[in-house]
């Protein structure tokens, strides 16, 4: 009898540490009735590309989205480790190469909120930021025809030239972009040399596109599931 309370103590804080945890954790998708907004963020050296895949456009270091709305992250990196950070609207999440990683984030007011890479990447990271745009439902539909008016498109051969390093890069609309990019630059590192894009067989080049030397950390992640097709 003498453990009995203490035993129940545990358990109450046992049961409070997990639910806790469990409601805080950044893949848990936000509950709301307003349809989320998708968007794949991939770590560059020293830029960050984001795809809208279902509006079919692209960005270089700016996002917008609608305030109240939830925003489904989808992160990976065709570089070394880095890590994606909006410090006003949610938690780091570690963007590596040939994984995702996933964040839900939400704004309930409207304004622009600083993006910025949490993990040292080489001599570009200091300048490696983005904007975070939470906008009224009409100005995002403004945003989106600004970017559709845009006279740039990302294909794979433009990509290739964007995946180059450099620095202090500006913003950047893609009317278009390749509807595989983001899958092939994912998966890109499952076959350890450049892989092909599935179902068309483009290259994507050698894996390692950074000049750094800098070690990658080893965390406890299932790796991203092989391509349909693919022999992987």
């Amino acid at each position: 009898m003498v453990w009995l309370i203490p035993c129940l103590i545990i358990v109450v804080l046992g049961i409070i540490t997990w639910k806790s945890s469990h409601d805080l954790d950044p893949y848990k998708p936000i509950e709301s009735n307003v349809k989320p907004i998708t968007i794949e963020a991939v770590a560059l050296n020293w830029k960050w590309l984001f795809i809208y895949p279902d509006l079919g456009i692209a960005t270089v270091n700016e996002i917008a989205f609608p305030v109240n709305t939830p925003v489904n992250f989808k992160i990976t990196s065709d570089s070394i480790m880095n890590s994606f950070f909006i410090p006003q609207l949610g938690s780091q999440v570690y963007a590596m190469a040939g994984m995702e990683t996933k964040l839900h984030l939400i704004a309930n007011q409207t304004g622009a909120f600083d993006g910025m890479s949490a993990n040292y990447s080489g001599g570009g990271f200091s300048g490696m930021k983005f904007k975070a745009k939470s906008v009224s439902n009409f100005d995002f539909e403004q945003w989106v025809k600004q970017v559709r008016a845009s006279s740039s498109q990302l294909t794979l051969a433009d990509y290739s030239a964007l995946a180059k390093p450099s620095e202090a890069n500006p913003v950047a609309l893609y009317a278009k972009v390749d509807p595989q990019l983001y899958h092939g630059i994912l998966h890109k590192y499952m076959d350890g040399a450049g892989g092909a894009i599935a179902g068309n067989g483009t290259s994507f080049g050698p894996v390692c596109t950074s000049r750094n030397t800098l070690g990658v950390s080893q965390v406890s992640m299932a790796p991203a599931t092989p391509a349909p097709g693919s022999n992987s």
